[in-house]
């Protein structure tokens, strides 16, 4: 098998549309032209899923997803004005890194490496 790239990441929710505001309104993720139910970083698409509409208990996604951005410092500053909630930060050697929360719980990381093998 040859996998050829992620085409969408399923976020769980509890509400659509508050989600798809959050992602594409707070975090300035553009509609997917495809779908505009949904929102695309970069090459991958967000999809939301309401998991309880299926009788499957909801569970916010606590690994998150990992968005590069020029500067995380930055970043954050722009979100923590617009009342976003964060965990922390960490700088792990290799890359910058703030961890931030989403209307239902789920976990996004504001990333940026900086560090490359020579």
């Amino acid at each position: 098998m040859q996998v050829e790239r992620v085409d969408f990441v399923t976020i769980p929710t509890r509400d659509i549309e508050r989600s798809r505001a959050f992602y594409h309104e707070t975090l300035g993720l553009p509609l997917d032209a495809n779908n505009p139910r949904e929102v695309t970083a970069g090459q991958v698409t967000l999809a939301f899923w309401e998991p309880e509409s299926d009788g499957v208990e909801f569970l916010p996604m606590v690994g998150g997803i990992a968005l590069r951005v020029p500067d995380v410092a930055a970043a954050r500053a722009e979100l923590d004005a617009k009342g976003v909630e964060f965990l922390g930060t960490e700088d792990s050697g290799v890359c910058h890194m703030a961890f931030g929360k989403d209307p239902d719980g789920n976990t996004f990381v504001l990333h940026r490496r900086y560090k490359h093998n020579a």
